[in-house]
């Protein structure tokens, strides 16, 4: 099953959904949060119970679909996948053997991503930060989390990263990373059991400008280098997650040196058993609240 938050634009309050093809159907109790399906001690099984009592289908056209995050934090894991350990390689400018050998080391790369208030869901845009140069989506598949960090369900991740900022110096990767719209999430949350068998599983980027597709690329997940419990179990290495989290994985497709994210364009990743996350892309300050 895949679950989602959703609105109406008559009521604008997120609710659990089920996320299918045609449209999402309300489930659950009223003021149900996702997180609560989803910390459940059998997740399934509770989305079964809820969506025997699901409301009648929303189309996707009038669906206001939210990114399908609570108050989980958000973390990446870097360097899963040889294209991303040579692309980082090749854009630093003092600290490329380090990623060599953060590659084959038994330790992770690990970083934190966002906080909620830092992602956005499908349709939103993605922002490109007002000091870099280079800036690329980073299509990932993502970890759903309880609080027990047992991997629950999977999303589609956009860790959006300055390139340049971060070849400059490794020191440098909490600015290249983290910043507001940093991160997208979504459309739905996959639950394990519904999931195809992973090391199937593709993903896909397309990225448009004034209606021509102008980077696009693909890879699969048993091309990671990790395994995602060995993730897991670094992440949770003295830290503690009450409230769950989510954990970008990494990514296998690096758009070309000469591109960089511009206002104005469209950014799509698929993943097979999830679907597609798109979000359009802003650049430049943040509007005062």
């Amino acid at each position: 099953m895949r679950l989602c938050k959703f609105a109406t634009s008559s009521d604008p309050r997120p609710i659990v959904g089920e996320f299918t093809d045609t449209g999402v159907r309300p489930i659950g109790p009223v003021g149900a949060a996702l997180e609560d399906l989803l910390h459940a001690q059998n997740p399934a099984q509770l989305a079964k119970e809820w969506a025997e009592n699901a409301g009648p289908l929303v189309s996707h056209a009038d669906a206001i679909i939210f990114a399908p995050i609570d108050r989980q934090e958000v973390w990446g894991a870097g360097v899963t996948y040889l294209r991303s350990k040579v692309a980082r390689q090749e854009e630093s400018e003092s600290g490329g053997s380090f990623y060599d050998l953060v590659y084959s080391a038994p330790r992770p790369e690990l970083f934190f991503k966002a906080t909620p208030s830092r992602v956005v869901g499908p349709g939103a845009a993605i922002r490109v930060r007002r000091d870099t140069r280079w800036c690329v989506p980073e299509p990932e598949l993502a970890l759903v989390l309880n609080p027990a960090l047992k991997i629950v369900g999977y999303t589609i991740g956009n860790d959006v990263s300055a390139r340049d900022i971060e070849g400059q110096n490794p020191l440098y990767l909490p600015q290249a990373k983290v910043y507001d719209a940093c991160c997208a999430l979504g459309p739905a949350v996959t639950l394990v059991e519904s999931m195809p068998p992973i090391q199937e599983v593709k993903i896909s980027l397309q990225i448009e400008r004034d209606g021509a597709t102008i980077v696009s690329g693909e890879t699969s997940l048993d091309r990671m280098a990790r395994k995602f419990e060995e993730l897991v179990d670094w992440l949770g290495r003295d830290n503690l997650f009450p409230y769950g989290a989510f954990m970008v994985t990494g990514t296998g497709i690096v758009p070309p040196d000469e591109f960089s994210l511009k206002g104005g364009d469209h950014v799509k990743i698929s993943i097979d058993g999830i679907g597609t996350l798109a979000n359009s892309v802003v650049q430049g300050p943040l509007l005062p609240l």
